[in-house]
C-alpha cells in the first residue's frame, strides 16, 4: 500500500472557451462534418485568439482559490498540467501560472504528457505532500488549448477537443474527496502516434502552404500505423480498454481495494461505448460515468476528469464514502487515481 499524506481535494475551479455547437459549426473544420456529428457531441469550447492557456489556467485557479477562502501566496506548491502546444518555446507554463497568482516565492511543476497527465498529476502532488511535512496545500492545474493552428480540434481524435481548465485546491488532512493512489506506466512504442510533425527542432516550419483544415489527422495516423490491416488495428484498440483494467488494477492494490469496491469511473470524454467498454468490466453502470457530461464539453485534455467529478459533486451526483477512479490515456502513458468522496 501507498504511504498517505492525507490529501483532499478541498476546492474545484473551472474556466471554459465560448460554447460552439457541433452541428453547427463542423463543416468549418471537416468535409465530411456527418462523421463530426455522429460522434454525439453536442458543444465543445473554443477560446478567443487573445486567450490562451495560462488565462485559462488562472481564471480557474483564481476561482478554486476564492471557493475556499485562500489567497495565492497560501499555495505552497503549484503543478500545471498541460494538453497541448505552450504559448511559447524555452519557456514554463507553470511558473507563469505561479506570477500570474502572484504567489511570490512557491515551488512549481510543469507536466505535459497529454491527455493523462490530468489523472496522474495528482500522484506528484502526493508524492511532494508526502516528503514535505511542512507543506499544506497545493494548486493542481490542467489545462487543455488547442493550436489551430497546428491542429484541427475535429481531426485529432475520435472526439471534438475543447479548450479548457480546471483547477483543484489539496489540503493535508482534509476530509472530503480523498486520494488514495494512483497507478502509471507508458508503453513508449506508440509515442508518435499523434505528433506533430513540425515546430521542434527536426522540422521547425510547417511545410510550404500547409494548414490544419484537411491536413492528416489522428486516424490517418493510426491507419499508416497498422497498415489497413483490420485484425491488427482491432487488436490496438482492444489493447487499449486492457490496458486500462490493468492501471486500474495497479491502483486498487496499491490502495489495498479491488475493482469491485469502486462506486463511480470518470475517463475521458469520449463516445459512450467507448466510456461503457472501461466501465462494463468494472460493474460501474454508464449512469456513474462522465459519459453524459462528455457531450455537452467536448474533449478537454488533460481537465476532462477533474471537470466531470467537480460539476458531478457541485449537482450532488456523488455521495460521501464512494471511491472514484479516474483513468485515462495518452499515446503512451496509461493513468488511474483512486480518490475516496
Amino acid at each position: 500500500m501507498s504511504p498517505a499524506p492525507g490529501l483532499g481535494i478541498a476546492s474545484f475551479g473551472f474556466a471554459f472557451g465560448e460554447d460552439q455547437d457541433v452541428a453547427e459549426t463542423a463543416a468549418d473544420y471537416v468535409d465530411n462534418p456527418e462523421r463530426v456529428i455522429k460522434w454525439g457531441f453536442r458543444t465543445y469550447h473554443r477560446a478567443a485568439p487573445d486567450v490562451h492557456a495560462t488565462q485559462l489556467a488562472t481564471a480557474a485557479a483564481g476561482q478554486a482559490l476564492d471557493r475556499l477562502g485562500i489567497s495565492a501566496d497560501e499555495v505552497d506548491l503549484v503543478v500545471l498540467a498541460s494538453s497541448d502546444l505552450p504559448e511559447y518555446t524555452y519557456w514554463d507554463g507553470a511558473a507563469a501560472l505561479a506570477r500570474e497568482l502572484k504567489t511570490g516565492r512557491t515551488q512549481t511543476l510543469l507536466l505535459n504528457e497529454g491527455c493523462g497527465a490530468g489523472v496522474h498529476g495528482l500522484y506528484h502532488v502526493a508524492a511532494a505532500m508526502a516528503m514535505q511535512p511542512e507543506a499544506q496545500t497545493a494548486l493542481f492545474v490542467a489545462v487543455n488549448r488547442v493550436s489551430e493552428f497546428h491542429r484541427n480540434r475535429m481531426n485529432i481524435i475520435n472526439a471534438v477537443v475543447s479548450d479548457a481548465a480546471v483547477a483543484t485546491v489539496l489540503r493535508r488532512d482534509h476530509p472530503a474527496n480523498r486520494w488514495l493512489a494512483t497507478e502509471q506506466f507508458t508503453e513508449p512504442e506508440h509515442c508518435d502516434l499523434l505528433r506533430v510533425e513540425f515546430g521542434g527542432t527536426v522540422n521547425p516550419q510547417p511545410p510550404e502552404g500547409w494548414s490544419s483544415i484537411g491536413a492528416r489527422g489522428g486516424h490517418e495516423a493510426v491507419r499508416s500505423k497498422f497498415g489497413n490491416d483490420p485484425a491488427v488495428l482491432q487488436q490496438f484498440l482492444q489493447n487499449r480498454y486492457t490496458r486500462l483494467l490493468e492501471v486500474i488494477d495497479g491502483a486498487c492494490a496499491r490502495a489495498g481495494i479491488t475493482r469491485q469496491d469502486i462506486d463511480r469511473l470518470i475517463y475521458l470524454n469520449d463516445q459512450a461505448t467507448s466510456i461503457a467498454a472501461v466501465a462494463e468490466p468494472l460493474g460501474v453502470p454508464l449512469s456513474r460515468t462522465n459519459a453524459a457530461l462528455a457531450l455537452d464539453h467536448g474533449h478537454m485534455g488533460a481537465a476532462d476528469q477533474l471537470v466531470s467529478l467537480g460539476q458531478q459533486l457541485e449537482r450532488g451526483e456523488v455521495a460521501p464514502g464512494e471511491i472514484v477512479v479516474l483513468c485515462g490515456i495518452s499515446s503512451d502513458h496509461w493513468s488511474a487515481t483512486l480518490l475516496r468522496i
